[in-house]
């Protein structure tokens, strides 16, 4: 008869409500860490809360980002290596706020799994703490979801928000004129984009993720794809602030340097680019010779080597140059902004491919 038997439980549906609580638990002082001026409050409300002018802005305009790690999650999982991908999901969103001059202010995420595993889900949120403290943005809360059903087991996925904010009258991009110079900061490595090529050349490759990486043998496959995505912002901010000079940056993401470097230029202008000033990681050589890919399918779907492109006048290239390199940045000098003819972009030379 209907309704007879046990009675049943959230956990015999596969939710365990306990072991989100001890999720909690752990991420509080993680959250903690990564606490800043400005920041209200602490983890367990409906909603967090962000006082704009304690953080020390007088006129703000609030910039928001949203961003996820696309399937670079799958070599995560599969590797059952969690511990970086949290940086990158922040790294993502936080460079995006940079590029228009934003100082990050708060991050949230989002993490839906099948089945909760506490310490899958925490490597994955100290990761984020780490980025929070990278970009100084506080962890002001998230989301953590358990839909049985939805996932196959082991499997995870996360999005990340990013709320910055800049004083109205310092928006980027900024007066870009002809004649402006190109400042590329390096990238760590492939970054968060062009991972179903990646996937698809070590499986053409006939490689593991365990196999030593063959353009670096003294670490795994794995280990050297999942190098987290470079956090910009606290170089960058400085940059801006402290010489006046920086007058647009494009984040180096899907699209690579030919679709993102136009998105911050005027119609009437294009960016000339030498890429034989680009210093490539091997991990570049590998994966055109291993595609094969041919260069601009490389400059299309990877950064190739550039993480984040400056835009400067070119009597303070020099100055800027100088201070991000004190920031611990490795910058080039890529090229000059000149009026377009056709393309947005202009390339000169070829890339130099270890």
């Amino acid at each position: 008869m209907a309704g007879q038997g046990l009675p049943l439980t959230y956990r015999d549906a596969g939710v365990d409500i306990d072991a989100g609580n001890r999720l909690v638990d752990r991420i509080k002082p993680l959250a903690a860490s990564t606490r800043r001026e400005g920041a209200l409050g602490g983890l367990g409300g409906f909603g967090a809360l962000f006082d704009v002018r304690a953080a020390g802005f007088r006129d703000p305009i609030l910039v928001s980002a949203t961003d996820g790690v696309g399937t670079k999650l799958k070599l995560a999982i599969d590797t059952g290596r969690h511990d970086t991908v949290g940086i990158d999901l922040v790294a993502m969103c936080v460079n995006d706020l940079v590029v228009q001059g934003a100082e990050p202010l708060f991050f949230l995420d989002y993490f839906a799994t099948g089945a909760l595993s506490v310490e899958q889900a925490g490597a994955v949120i100290a990761g984020i703490a780490e980025g929070c403290r990278q970009a100084g943005a506080a962890l002001v809360g998230g989301e953590t979801a358990e839909m049985p059903g939805l996932y196959a087991a082991g499997d995870y996925d996360l999005a990340g928000f990013a709320v910055g904010a800049v004083e109205r009258g310092d928006i980027l991009p900024r007066g870009v004129s002809e004649g402006d110079l190109l400042l590329g900061l390096a990238s760590s490595g492939v970054h968060s984009n062009g991972f179903s090529l990646v996937r698809r050349i070590v499986e053409k490759a006939g490689l593991g993720w365990s196999d030593p990486a063959p353009f670096r043998p003294e670490a795994t496959l794995g280990e050297a794809l999942l190098a987290p995505t470079r956090i910009y912002v606290r170089s960058c901010l400085r940059a801006i602030r402290e010489t006046g000079a920086v007058r647009a940056l494009a984040h180096i993401t899907g699209g690579g340097l030919t679709e993102n470097v136009p998105r911050v230029l005027p119609d009437h202008l294009a960016a000339e680019i030498d890429l034989a000033a680009i210093d490539v990681p091997a991990v570049f050589g590998w994966l055109s010779a291993a595609g094969p890919v041919e260069e601009a399918e490389m400059l299309r779907s990877f950064n190739c080597g550039i993480g984040m492109v400056l835009v400067v006048g070119a009597g303070e290239a020099g100055l800027v140059s100088d201070l991000l390199t004190r920031s611990g940045e490795r910058v080039a000098g890529l090229g000059r902004i000149v009026a377009r003819e056709d393309a947005p972009v202009r390339y000169a030379g070829r890339l130099r491919l270890p």
